[in-house]
C-alpha cells in the first residue's frame, strides 16, 4: 500500500519593514540582537557593513534596500544569520536585517502560490494562513553581495 502522507517542512516567517519573507528553518543559523555594522561611506545602500558573530565578521544587508526600497531600522530590529548556499569559502554566512522575532510555521507540499508583483530578489509569493510571504532568492542575494562590494 502506498503511503500518502504529505511531507512537511518547518519554515520561518521573517518580518521586514515592508514585507514578510519565508525560509526553511535550516537556512537560518541564528537570531541575534541588532548591532550597527562597520561600513565605508561609498558602500551600496543595501550593505550595512560587517557585524561580529561568533568571533567572525559577516556582511549585514537590508533586503528592502537591495530591492530598491528604503532601509528601516526599527526599535524591534534584529539580525538573522543565514547559512550561505553558494559554496564560496569566503562567504559562509550572511546577516539579514529583520524587524522583530521570526515566527515558526509548518509548510506542506501543497503550498498556495499567490500571483503578486515580485521584486528582483524574490522568487515567489505564498499564502501562509492570512499572510502573503515572499520567498527570497538567496543565491541572487549572495551574487549581489559578492559582485556589489
Amino acid at each position: 500500500m502506498l503511503d500518502h502522507r504529505s511531507s512537511t517542512l518547518t519554515g520561518l516567517l521573517l518580518p521586514l519593514a515592508d514585507r514578510t519573507l519565508i525560509l526553511p528553518n535550516v537556512a537560518v543559523a541564528e537570531l541575534i540582537d541588532y548591532q550597527q555594522g562597520a561600513f565605508d561611506l561609498d558602500s551600496p545602500p543595501w550593505y550595512l557593513g560587517q557585524v561580529l558573530w561568533r568571533e567572525r565578521r559577516i556582511p549585514l544587508i537590508s533586503f528592502e534596500s537591495a530591492c530598491g526600497n528604503k532601509t528601516v531600522i526599527g526599535e524591534r530590529a534584529r539580525i538573522v544569520v543565514l547559512n550561505a548556499l553558494g559554496g564560496r569559502p569566503e562567504l559562509k554566512f550572511i546577516a539579514l536585517l529583520v524587524q522583530g522575532i521570526p515566527r515558526s510555521c509548518k509548510l506542506d507540499s501543497q503550498l498556495s502560490y499567490v500571483d503578486v508583483p515580485l521584486a528582483p530578489l524574490e522568487k515567489a509569493a505564498v499564502q501562509v494562513a492570512e499572510l502573503v510571504a515572499k520567498v527570497p532568492d538567496l543565491l541572487a542575494l549572495e551574487e549581489l553581495l559578492v559582485g556589489g562590494l
